[in-house]
């Protein structure tokens, strides 16, 4: 398994999970295992990728099987979701620190293929993700949908804390935090 940053080539591939693993395209059987909720294209993964070096994926032999999506929060700012987000970060503190967009960036969605979950692939992509970002920022933020109970417990396995509930456009979510200077749990790279 290569843990990598990915490259403009690699987009069809990342476009082929996310669309499989999606809530609006999800099969309704593995709808229950997860799911991601922020549908991005072609230009939003290609300035992540060359303005953000924000794409981290896991390629198992020529087939992407997971990525991790991290940026500030001047790139998240088109969304209304990360809008509210950081309107809300001077509300936020976390590790004695009041959040803001300097201190801190928004993590996720991550997506990992059906057949790799379970297995050292979902600590090992957010430790990789983990390491590029840290140079940039202490605090990592993300939130995950309530109903969303895979997510919220693959990220309670690596630690991460909920900072707060919170409501948006009628979907209960958890904003969650993670010290950038602690290695993943569970990780091996």
């Amino acid at each position: 398994m290569d843990y990598r940053l990915a490259t403009l080539e690699d987009i069809p591939g990342v476009e082929r999970l996310q669309q499989r693993y999606h809530v609006s395209t999800i099969s309704d059987e593995d709808r229950p295992d997860g799911f991601v909720t922020t549908l991005f294209t072609s230009d939003q993964f290609r300035h992540l990728i060359e303005d953000e070096r924000g794409l981290s994926i896991a390629v198992d032999g020529d087939e992407i099987v997971g990525y991790a999506m991290a940026a500030s929060w001047d790139y998240w700012s088109e969304w209304p979701l990360f809008q509210h987000m950081i309107a809300d970060l001077p509300n936020m503190t976390y590790l004695g620190v009041t959040l803001d967009t300097e201190n801190s960036y928004q993590y996720g969605p991550i997506c990992v293929d059906k057949k790799y979950r379970s297995t050292d692939v979902f600590p090992n992509l957010f430790e990789f993700s983990r390491r590029e970002m840290s140079r940039r920022y202490p605090i990592l933020i993300t939130f995950i949908n309530q109903i969303n109970g895979r997510s919220m417990r693959a990220h309670e396995k690596i630690e991460l804390d909920i900072i707060k509930p919170f409501v948006f456009n009628r979907n209960n979510y958890y904003a969650l935090g993670y010290d950038m200077s602690k290695r993943t749990p569970g990780s091996t790279i």
